[in-house]
Order: structure tokens, then C-alpha cells, then sequence
């Protein structure tokens, strides 16, 4: 990967123990960075067929798997980028999740249950689409859904205060450490898109009737939200970006921009961790020849 682009992709990231600012500290567009639609879509070719063999070495490595955290208002394009990273991946070594509210049995079990359930095995890739994150996102914004949890001590909207979240960031924070120490590689993204963007997105899937299907009244209800989504977000990545779990803020107005992000980023994280083939001993090189010349001398 090109340094530049190196050092672009690391701007995104969110600095661990940094209390940040959305609006100032990232921006929804591309105009910082000068690429034009077409190169980018050639970069993002290329990527992907990287993708395609790191993904192979990951499996035959065996140790390590690999999970990937979208969380984004409405309209962002999470659905997009996750089809888009699938397109050069291996369907069979690859887990998609998406997380809806959660159920009365979900809600009998603490809130990290039915992720665990989801989490990819060794050699595997692991997508969330929304997470065990929606517990600090859209319960923060409408904390009565925490009564819901039924949570020892937790009785009145009173007890859901500034100490109850901090111990919920820890909780987080605790959980993808495990991961991550057994073997887990945590990448989470946050797609970015402005207001106004999201504005537009939400009219064009009322104007047109084959998005109709994508459009849900409840969205716009939550748009009405958005500045306390972002005082939410903005604690959150502040709280959870971490070492070994880190946040990556993409501009997500322009889609194949969002894309071309989200694929540099990926790249990234495999070419670090250096996969490779199992090394085979000589006596197995010896055995495979054998087996070679028996395969030659078929009839």
C-alpha cells in the first residue's frame, strides 16, 4: 500500500483515550483527499483480489479469525459496503450478521449472548452489520429500552446515568480484549454521512418505488434524533477505540469513496498480521512426490 494512502487511512483512525468531535475531527466528503471516481474504482478492483488471496492465507493459517464492525445512521450505506467486501471474498469463509431489536429471549441474556453466537471461528471472516454497539447507541437516545434488560439495580431512568454508561464502555471494552487476546482481529467502522446527505438518500427511496421497500417511517423518526445520535456516537468511539480494537471514521457521502476507505483499511489490518501457508516438512514434500509419481503411473 502506498504511504500516502497509508497515512490517509490512518487519519481515520480514532486515537485511543481521545475525546473527539465529529464534526471537526472528520469529514463525511473526500475533498481532502484529490482521487476522481474512476481511479478509485480501479484501486478498489485491485483490492479486492487482494482481498481474495488474503482471505485464503487466513484460512490456512487457522489461528486467527477476522471480525468487522459497521455501526452508522440510517441511510450510511452499510448494507452497500458490506455486499461490496463480500464481492471478492469467499462466500464459505465468511459470517454476516445483521442485528435487529432484540428479542424477549435475547433480552433474558446479557446483551453480549446473541453476538457471541455469531462470532466468526478461526480462519473465518465475521461481519456485524450494527453490534453489540446499538446497546450504548440507540439505548442512549432512548434509554427506557434499558428497563426492557431487566437489569439488577436498574428500576427508574433515573439509575441509567453517566456511571452506568462508563461501566457499559468497560463492559465493551472487556469483551473485545478476550477476542482479541484469543485470537480475534477486531476492525470496526463507522460510516460517517452527513445530515444533509442522509436527507437526500431518504427522498430518493420514497421517489423511487423499486427503494420504496428500503424506506421505513421509524428511520425518519430517528432522524429527528441526530444530534443527540451524535453526542452518543462521539462518547462512544471516544470510549472504545482501542489498541487492539480500534474505530476508523469513514467519510461516507460519497459511496465508492466510503468503499475504497473500507478496502484500503481491511488490506491493511491482513498485510500486518503477515499470514502465510503452513510450511510442509520434507518428509511430507517427499510423500507428496510419491503420491505424484503414483498419480503419473496410472493406467
Amino acid at each position: 500500500m502506498k504511504k500516502d494512502s497509508l497515512n490517509y487511512l490512518k487519519s481515520l483512525k480514532v486515537k485511543p483515550g481521545k475525546k473527539i468531535n465529529l464534526l471537526k475531527d472528520f469529514s463525511t466528503d473526500n475533498k481532502q483527499k484529490k482521487i476522481d471516481k474512476k481511479e478509485g474504482e480501479l484501486m478498489m478492483a485491485n483490492g479486492i483480489k487482494n482481498l481474495a488471496k488474503m482471505q485464503d492465507k487466513l484460512y490456512a493459517h487457522d489461528e486467527y479469525s477476522v471480525l468487522i464492525v459497521f455501526q452508522a445512521m440510517d441511510a450510511a450505506g452499510k448494507d452497500g459496503s458490506i455486499k461490496h467486501v463480500m464481492s471478492g471474498l469467499n462466500p464459505q469463509g465468511v459470517r454476516v450478521a445483521s442485528f435487529k431489536v432484540p428479542s424477549s429471549i435475547e433480552l433474558d441474556h446479557d446483551y453480549f449472548w446473541r453476538h457471541y453466537k455469531e462470532l466468526p471461528a478461526r480462519g473465518e471472516i465475521g461481519i456485524f452489520n450494527r453490534s453489540h454497539y446499538e446497546n450504548v447507541l440507540v439505548t442512549r437516545v432512548h434509554p427506557e429500552y434499558i428497563l426492557k434488560e431487566n437489569l439488577p439495580n436498574i428500576n427508574t431512568l433515573k439509575d441509567i446515568n453517566g456511571k452506568f454508561w462508563k461501566s457499559r464502555y468497560e463492559q465493551i471494552n472487556r469483551f473485545e480484549k478476550n477476542l482479541s487476546e484469543n485470537g480475534t482481529i477486531i476492525i470496526k467502522i463507522f460510516l460517517h454521512v452527513s445530515k444533509d446527505e442522509q436527507k437526500k438518500r431518504f427522498i430518493e427511496r420514497i421517489d423511487n418505488p423499486e427503494k420504496n421497500w428500503k424506506f421505513s417511517v421509524a428511520d425518519a423518526g430517528e432522524r429527528l434524533h441526530w444530534d443527540e445520535y451524535m453526542k452518543a456516537y462521539e462518547d462512544m468511539l471516544s470510549a472504545t477505540s482501542t489498541e487492539y480494537a480500534p474505530w476508523f471514521v469513514v467519510p461516507a457521502d460519497d459511496k465508492w469513496f466510503a468503499r475504497l476507505c473500507l478496502t484500503g483499511i481491511i488490506t491493511e489490518h491482513f498485510e500486518k498480521m503477515k499470514f502465510h501457508y503452513p510450511k510442509v516438512s520434507e518428509a511430507q514434500k517427499a510423500k507428496l512426490q510419491e503420491v505424484k509419481a503414483a498419480l503419473l503411473n496410472e493406467k
